[in-house]
């Protein structure tokens, strides 16, 4: 993609729209995925990309077009959450929750798939995993994003490591 794809979306041009989506779909697809889950993932995409469109006049180069669209797609993903009426739970500071989650039988010889495990996390274990050890963003970071603390943050990522590693055996 070139900046004079994004340059001429800017300015309208539905085909340099479209060379950019095509660019940038399976990045931001794969973030919806990991933030939301597999049933939402294409619809939330798409809502992604109807946002950039509408908010595209505001871009103005001072970052890279990808961080920008990055932002947008994690506001857009949390801005679902809220509609979803979900925002409110997604922090489970229940200790005995996690303990409930099942382990899948350790088979070494098989492929782990990894997707399928982060979809298994709660909901706030499963954002501050992809948000920090995926997407690498800092506890400070997601702290600001999620509206909780760093220490939240923390404690959810290391829940989130804990589950993982017993589930992927």
């Amino acid at each position: 993609m070139s900046a004079e794809d994004v340059s001429l979306a800017v300015r309208g041009d539905l085909r340099a729209f479209e060379r950019v989506y095509r660019e940038h779909v399976p990045r931001i697809h794969a973030l919806v995925r990991r933030m939301l889950g597999s049933d939402e993932a294409a619809e939330v995409t798409q809502d992604v990309f109807v946002r950039v469109w509408e908010k595209l006049a505001t871009f103005r180069g001072e970052s890279a077009f990808g961080t920008w669209l990055y932002r947008l797609a994690i506001n857009v993903v949390l801005t679902r959450r809220g509609q979803l009426g979900r925002r409110r739970a997604r922090m489970d500071d229940d200790p005995a929750r996690f303990e409930r989650i099942e382990a899948r039988a350790s088979q070494r010889d098989l492929s782990i798939d990894f997707e399928s495990a982060i979809e298994q996390l709660p909901e706030g274990a499963r954002q501050v995993f992809v948000l920090h050890d995926i997407e690498g963003l800092t506890h400070d970071e997601i702290g600001a994003r999620l509206e909780v603390t760093s220490g939240t943050s923390k404690a959810q990522l290391h829940r989130a490591r804990m589950i993982l590693r017993r589930h992927l055996g």
